[in-house]
C-alpha cells in the first residue's frame, strides 16, 4: 500500500466524483453531502502521513516512480536521458502544503452549502480542483508538476465564471489569461531544462546544475541560469501574485463565490510561493542569492502597496484582496533574507495566511448570504444582530494583523527577524506595512462590528451563524491558535527542508 499511497491520495477525490455521477441533479442535500464526503479520503490519508512523520518514520518510503514518457532512444548513452517518469514524493514542506490543501478543501466543501444552483456540476469541478492542487505539491518532476498545475486552471475557471457574482465572466477570463501567461513562461523554462539537462526530475536538476564538472547534454551558461530564474519568478509571480502582476487576483477575490476564494486565497496563491521556493531557490540557489536584494525590494513593495490600498477600500472583499497582496510581500521578504529565520517565517506565512484568508472569506460568505453586501458601511453594527459572527470576525482580524498567540504573529516575527539580519534598512521600511496592516484591519473590523447600525435587529434574514457554518470557522480558528501557541507543528517538519535550502545557497 505504501508504494501507491501518494497516488491514492492525489486521485482519491475521483471516488467522490464517481459517486456524484450516480446522484440525480435535483437532489441538493444528497449532492452536497456526497461532495463533502468526497474530500474526506484525501484528508484522512494526509493526516496519516503527518502521524507517520510524528512517529519518527521517514517519508521517503512513500516515494513512487514508474516509467512514463521517453523522448528518443538513448540506451547506449544513458537510459535515463530524455525520459519523464511518473514520480511522486513527499517531504516536510510538501506534507504541510498537502495538509493545508486537504483541510481547506473539506472546510470549503462545507462552506459551499450556500451554493444555490447546479450543485452537481459545482462539486464535480470542486473535486477535480482538489486533484490538481494535491498533484502540484507531490509531483517530483517538472512535467508532472506542470500537468497538475494546468489541471487547477480548468475547474477554477468554470467555478469562478459560472457560480460567481455580477462580473464573474470577466474575473474568470482575467484569471485564465494571466495564469495562462504564467503557464506559458513556465513551460518554456521546463523545455529549456529538459533540452539542456536531459531530465525534468527536480532532485536531478538540483545536482546537475549546481555541481561543478558534471556533464550536461548542452552547457547552461550563467546568463541563461539568470534568465530561467527570472522567468520562474514571473511565472510564479503571477500566481503569488507579485506587483504589478496582481490585478486579475483582485477580480477573482471579489467576484468568485466565497467558498472558492477560500481555496484560491488559501491554496492556489500559495502554489506561487511553493514554486519559487522549490524551483527558483532550489534549482538556482546561486542566482537566487545574487537577486536576493531585488526579491526583498519586491516584497517590500507588495507589503506597502497592498497595505496602502487596503486602507482606502470601502468593500470588505477588496480589503481582503489587497491584504493578500500585502501578506505575500512578507513571503518574498523572508525568502530574500536567505537565512534560517527568514525562510522559516516565509513558509510559516504561506501556511498561516492560507488559514487566515480562508477563515475571513468563510465569514464573508456568511455575511453575503444574509444581507447581499460586503460594504463595510452597510454591515455596521454586526455586534447587535450577529454577535457570534462578529466575535469570530474580530478574532480573524486579530490573527491577520499578527496578534501574539496566533499564527500571523509567528510568521511575521520570524520573517522580519530574518530580514533584519540580512538588510536592516529594508526591514525598517517594511515595518511600516505591519503598522498599516493593523490600521486597515482594525478600521474595517471595527466599522463592521461596532459601526453605525445599518441592519435590522429583528429581521429574519439577518440571523446569526448556524451550526453548519460554525464548523469550518471554528476549526480554522483552532488551527490558527494552535500554530500560534505551538509553532513546532510546522517548524519540525520544515527543519530538513530549510537546511537543504540553506546548504544549497551557501547559507
Amino acid at each position: 500500500m505504501k508504494e501507491v499511497l501518494l497516488t491514492i491520495l492525489v486521485f482519491s477525490p475521483l471516488l467522490g466524483m464517481a459517486a456524484l455521477l450516480l446522484v440525480h441533479g435535483t437532489q441538493e442535500r444528497r449532492i452536497k453531502w456526497v461532495g463533502i464526503l468526497g474530500t474526506l479520503p484525501a484528508l484522512s490519508i494526509s493526516l496519516y502521513l503527518y502521524g507517520h512523520y510524528l512517529a519518527g518514520h521517514s517519508l521517503n518510503v512513500f516515494s513512487e516512480k514508474a516509467g512514463w514518457i521517453r523522448f528518443g532512444d538513448f540506451q547506449q548513452i544513458d537510459p535515463k536521458l530524455f525520459t519523464v517518469d511518473y514520480e511522486l514524493s513527499v517531504d516536510g514542506f510538501s506534507l504541510l502544503m498537502v495538509l493545508l490543501t486537504t483541510v481547506l478543501s473539506t472546510l470549503a466543501a462545507v462552506a459551499s452549502i450556500h451554493i444555490k444552483k447546479e450543485w452537481k456540476g459545482y462539486y464535480l469541478l470542486f473535486l477535480l480542483l482538489e486533484i490538481g492542487m494535491l498533484g502540484v505539491f507531490l509531483a517530483q518532476n517538472l512535467v508532472l508538476f506542470f500537468i497538475f498545475f494546468e489541471i487547477t486552471l480548468i475547474p477554477a475557471f468554470f467555478l469562478i465564471g459560472k457560480w460567481g457574482y455580477a462580473q464573474k465572466e470577466r474575473a474568470a477570463f482575467s484569471f485564465l489569461i494571466y495564469n495562462g501567461f504564467g503557464s506559458a513562461v513556465l513551460l518554456l523554462v521546463i523545455i529549456t531544462l529538459l533540452a539542456r539537462a536531459g531530465t525534468t526530475n527536480i532532485e536531478a536538476l538540483k545536482y546537475l546544475i549546481n555541481t561543478e564538472g558534471v556533464p550536461l547534454v548542452s552547457p547552461i551558461p550563467s546568463s541563461m541560469k539568470y534568465g530561467m530564474l527570472i522567468a520562474l519568478l514571473i511565472a510564479f509571480g503571477v500566481k503569488l501574485p507579485i506587483f504589478p502582476l496582481h490585478t486579475w487576483m483582485l477580480r477573482v477575490h471579489v467576484q468568485a463565490p466565497p467558498s472558492i476564494v477560500m481555496l484560491h486565497a488559501g491554496v492556489l496563491l500559495k502554489i506561487g510561493a511553493f514554486g519559487i521556493i522549490r524551483f527558483g531557490l532550489g534549482i538556482f540557489p546561486d542566482q537566487f542569492k545574487d537577486l536576493s536584494v531585488l526579491i526583498i525590494v519586491l516584497g517590500v513593495i507588495n507589503l506597502l502597496y497592498g497595505a496602502f490600498l487596503a486602507f482606502i477600500q470601502q468593500d470588505f472583499k477588496m480589503v481582503l484582496a489587497y491584504s493578500s497582496i500585502s501578506h505575500m510581500g512578507i513571503v518574498l521578504m523572508g525568502l530574500g533574507s536567505l537565512n534560517e529565520a527568514g525562510l522559516q517565517g516565509a513558509i510559516f506565512q504561506v501556511v498561516s495566511h492560507g488559514l487566515i484568508a480562508a477563515l475571513l472569506f468563510c465569514l464573508v460568505g456568511i455575511f453575503y448570504e444574509r444581507v447581499k453586501t460586503t460594504s463595510i458601511k452597510d454591515l455596521g453594527g454586526l455586534s447587535s444582530v450577529m454577535p457570534i459572527t462578529a466575535g469570530f470576525l474580530l478574532a480573524s482580524a486579530m490573527a491577520s494583523l499578527g496578534l501574539p498567540g496566533m499564527s500571523g504573529f509567528i510568521s511575521e516575527f520570524m520573517a522580519f527577524l530574518g530580514l533584519f539580519k540580512a538588510d536592516p534598512i529594508l526591514a525598517a521600511i517594511g515595518t511600516l506595512g505591519i503598522i498599516l496592516t493593523a490600521v486597515y484591519l482594525l478600521r474595517a473590523a471595527m466599522g463592521m462590528i461596532f459601526g453605525k447600525p445599518k441592519l435590522q435587529v429583528n429581521s429574519e434574514a439577518v440571523r446569526d451563524m448556524e451550526t453548519a457554518e460554525m464548523v469550518p470557522v471554528f476549526i480554522l480558528l483552532a488551527f490558527i491558535i494552535l500554530i500560534g501557541v505551538y509553532p513546532a507543528v510546522l517548524s519540525n517538519p520544515l527543519a530538513d527542508t530549510i537546511q537543504n535550502i540553506l546548504s544549497g545557497s551557501g547559507g
